[in-house]
Formats: structure tokens, sequence, C-alpha cells
């Protein structure tokens, strides 16, 4: 397949437009509501969370765009778009549930669904395009610490 430079470069940019959108919705928190809460050993100093999260961003689109450059091969395209959407609203919405609205009991039974919604894309994409699939690996094992990690705070707070 011939690379597309504009589907890829719009490919990354939606998935770090979300990214920026969840910025917001954390961006006051962070410096003010959740630097109060009891926190396990384990937790991350907050530095880590931003490459972290543009680094999966990145690869959230890239894997889009190997998925989207073999889209008139693919027979249920429009579900597969679907499943695509709905990881990175329920990536969103967990931003705003958690920091926004501190609500670390909802966030959590959020993550819960936004972690198997990404298992479930990262399968239709592997079976798409081997190396889209394969690139969510990191953004699984990410959102499984996030969890655990929410999991944890829920519980200390």
């Amino acid at each position: 397949m011939k690379f597309k430079p504009v589907a890829f470069i719009i490919n990354i940019a939606l998935t770090l437009g979300i990214g920026a959108l969840a910025s917001y919705a954390t961006a006051s928190s962070v410096k003010t509501w959740y630097p109060t809460i009891n926190k396990p050993s384990f937790n991350p100093p907050n530095w880590l969370f931003a490459p972290v999260w543009t680094t999966l961003y990145i690869l959230i689109g890239i894997a889009a765009y190997l998925v989207w450059i073999k889209r008139d091969s693919i027979v249920h395209y429009p579900r597969t778009v679907a499943i695509y959407f709905i990881q990175l609203i329920l990536n969103l919405a967990w931003s705003f549930l958690f920091f926004y609205l501190h609500e670390i009991g909802l966030a959590l039974a959020e993550i819960s669904l936004l972690l198997l919604s990404i298992i479930i894309n990262a399968i239709v994409f592997y079976k798409i395009d081997k190396w889209a699939g394969l690139l969510y690996i990191p953004y699984i094992i990410w959102v499984s610490f996030a969890t655990f990690l929410n999991y944890n705070l829920f519980i200390l707070n």
C-alpha cells in the first residue's frame, strides 16, 4: 500500500486531539485536587503521564492509519470504525470522570469498560492488520496498570 501522508497525519492528530481534550479535564485537578488524595506507593510521578499518553496516542493513531489504508477490503469497516471511536470516547470520558468530576469509583467502573473496549479494538485491528493490533499492546498494558491504580485510589479514598 502506498503511504498517504495526509491520512497518516489526520489519524495521529485525531488521537492527539482526544489527548488534548483529556488534558483539559486533567490540568487543574493535577495541581489542586489530585495532590490531596491518598495514593499507593507505586503511583507514578505526575511528569510521567504526559509523555506516556502522548506516545500511546501516536501509536493508536498509527494503528488506525494502518487499518484505514485497508478500509476498502474490510467487510465490516463501519463496525471497525465504531469500535475504534467507542474506545476513544471512553478514553476521554475517564479523564472527565476522574479528574474533572473527582468520581474515583465511577471512573473505576468506566476504565474497566475502557480496558475491555481497547482489547476488543486490538483484536479487531489485529485481524485486519497484524501491526495495527500489536501497536495496541502498550496501550493495553498502560490502561491495565491505570485500572489497578484507579482501584487502589478508590480503596484509599
